[in-house]
């Protein structure tokens, strides 16, 4: 009973401490966070240029709060980050900044707030992704319409191991983030930008069955 209660005023300690330096990042950032919710790309340039290693480390945090709570469109973060560190870097730190940010998030969900939130859903939508468990991550990190932070919460909540996720996450977002890199490299043109993510998303799929294909034959051998 003692160590129950103490584990839950550790978990709570972690929560309200997790919030207050959100809080405090918040304030401390309130300029640049106003750019970015005014989706202004040019003044949030400007603004982080001085800096490139404030640059890095402050669009980190600014991927984990869009993989928890999707306050930015995900465009946008890419968008800056090829804006302030070019096409490739700023691709690769897009993917790379996403991987830690939902692997946070997820051991967040699973281990702080698992109880307080799987009560909200139903049994049935977790079974579903119990069963699926890397198909589940995968196929909802290609699918433009899905929030990245639900995707990362649903995982938390459900018993899908962590390697699984990390490895959908990895490819998925890969796929899916270098298709939404080429609107602001303006390597697309309006009318053939949605045809080409589609392109790059249905290949991914074809990657994912190949994928479940050879470890199928791997479990027979």
């Amino acid at each position: 009973m003692k160590e129950a209660f103490s584990n839950i005023t550790h978990k709570n300690w972690l929560i309200w401490g997790g919030f207050l330096l959100l809080l405090v990042f918040l304030i401390l950032n309130r300029q640049i966070i106003t750019l970015l919710v005014n989706r202004d790309i040019k003044a949030t340039q400007d603004f982080l240029d001085n800096n490139m290693l404030y640059a890095v480390m402050f669009m980190l945090v600014i991927m984990i709060l869009q993989n928890s709570f999707t306050v930015f469109p995900l465009i946008l973060v890419i968008s800056i980050n090829i804006t302030l560190f070019g096409f490739i870097n700023g691709f690769l730190w897009s993917w790379i900044t996403s991987i830690i940010a939902a692997i946070a998030v997820f051991y967040c969900v699973r281990y702080l707030f698992q109880e307080r939130l799987i009560e909200k859903l139903k049994p049935e939508l977790l079974e579903k992704i119990d069963a699926n468990g890397f198909a589940y991550v995968f196929q909802a990190r290609i699918f433009p319409l899905v929030p990245t932070s639900l995707v990362n919460i649903l995982a938390g909540l459900s018993t899908v191991k962590i390697w699984p996720f990390v490895l959908a996450t990895t490819i998925g977002n890969f796929l899916y983030f270098f298709a939404l890199a080429l609107i602001p490299a303006g390597l697309l043109s309006e009318e053939i930008d949605e045809t080409l993510i589609w392109v790059v998303l249905v290949g991914a799929i074809l990657v994912y069955y190949l994928l479940k294909l050879v470890r199928k034959k791997r479990n027979h051998t």
